[in-house]
């Protein structure tokens, strides 16, 4: 696609793999490219290393909090994350983009980021991976009705102020339209991308390879979750699942995370002495293709309150392993209907896990299904995973803002 070189910011506070990816693209296409993130923030990572094949033009640089990231302290969170805001603007001022594409981004450090490109002069691009006063809204109101409301009514004024005042936003699905337009954002400035995985970066390696020899699984049958565990994820499913095995020395249930959720694990692992349970930090992206090949069937979980707000870029990575997949997640979730419809495994409604160990089972005991359902996945990865397609979607977007 022809058009004009630009300075481009690219921000993801969590370093995904496929937001590193689109920037190495955009350079190699010439754009002068400054790819920013979040060294304090706990969750899988893409190679944010130098490549040897990166091309000149493009900076990858993590921003280091003063103190250690505190995810679930909503008052220390709150500066942190302007911190990160201050931090990120500084950059902003040092490099001067034509344009800033964000993601990922949490609400008050966004609101910094705002500031700053509007007195610069910088066009903004809110890349909208998630409505977190949405989500933000049914999670605290579970724990307290009056503050939550309060708490995320402010945050939802806030949100819809950042995507008023954007020059573009891209929406990772259709299925944020209708609130978009009853926020009253200009629908001409709105662009749906899906999301992806850089499965050209991923390979299907052999179940039996150095990485599972090494924790010693390349005989069992693995049941595989890798990702963050946070407030939008249910841990009790993955420990219903080691429970129900536990007797079957064939099958492990192994847990790719960090945080909260992993510790909650590792305790009952523990009391419960579910040997079967094997719980490893998040792995480098370099070693990811022989985890994930390790795998036999994969599990996403996402708490009913999620709803369609939230999909999860994990889901995404699983369907380049040519693996069924076993979801706890919403019907109404993109990544619920992708798997449905594609026949690339099941989605079970959240508060059903009977009925999630049921089909797992199911798939263990029929090697033919996981087939199958592994064949439609990578089918799916490979039709709509190019990163040349998406990266002209992008630069179209880019083109278009004045």
């Amino acid at each position: 696609m022809n058009m004009k070189r630009k300075r481009i910011l690219v921000n993801d506070h969590s370093g995904h793999p496929f937001t590193i990816q689109l920037s190495r693209a955009l350079a190699h296409r010439g754009h002068e490219i400054l790819y920013s993130y979040s060294i304090s923030f706990q969750g899988p990572k893409g190679t944010l290393n130098s490549k040897t094949d990166d091309p000149k033009n493009i900076q990858i640089k993590g921003i280091e909090l003063s103190t250690t990231f505190q995810k679930y302290n909503y008052i220390k969170r709150k500066f942190q994350e302007r911190e990160f805001g201050r931090k990120l603007s500084d950059d902003i001022k040092s490099f001067k983009p034509d344009i800033v594409l964000s993601c990922n981004t949490p609400i008050d450090a966004q609101s910094v980021i705002l500031k700053t490109v509007q007195s610069e002069d910088i066009r903004f691009v809110f890349w909208v991976q998630d409505i977190y006063s949405i989500a933000m809204s049914k999670i605290l109101k579970k724990r307290n009705y009056f503050l939550g409301a309060l708490i995320s009514g402010h945050y939802k004024r806030v949100e819809k102020k950042q995507l008023q005042k954007s020059d573009a936003v891209v929406l990772i699905t259709d299925d944020f339209i209708p609130l978009i337009r009853s926020w009253n954002i200009d629908s001409s400035k709105c662009h749906v991308i899906p999301n992806w995985a850089p499965i050209n970066e991923l390979h299907i390696a052999p179940k039996e390879n150095n990485w599972s020899i090494k924790h010693r699984l390349n005989q069992k049958l693995c049941i595989m979750y890798s990702g963050t565990l946070g407030m939008k994820h249910n841990p009790e499913i993955l420990l219903k699942i080691s429970q129900f095995y536990k007797q079957n020395d064939d099958v492990r249930v192994v847990v790719i995370s960090e945080g909260l959720g992993a510790d909650w694990l590792k305790k009952k692992k523990l009391q419960l002495n579910l040997k079967n349970l094997v719980i490893l930090n998040f792995q480098p992206f370099e070693d990811l293709s022989y985890v994930l090949s390790t795998a036999d069937v994969f599990i996403a979980i996402l708490e009913p309150e999620a709803g369609m707000f939230s999909v999860p870029s994990k889901v995404l990575t699983y369907l380049c392993f040519k693996r069924p997949l076993l979801l706890s997640i919403p019907e109404e979730n993109l990544a619920a209907r992708i798997v449905s419809q594609n026949n690339a495994g099941k989605a079970i409604n959240p508060n059903n896990a009977d009925m999630l160990v049921e089909k797992l089972d199911i798939l263990l005991k029929d090697s033919a299904l996981r087939e199958k359902m592994g064949i439609n996945a990578l089918k799916y990865a490979e039709s709509n995973f190019n990163i040349n397609v998406i990266a002209d979607s992008f630069e179209k977007i880019i083109n278009n803002i004045h």
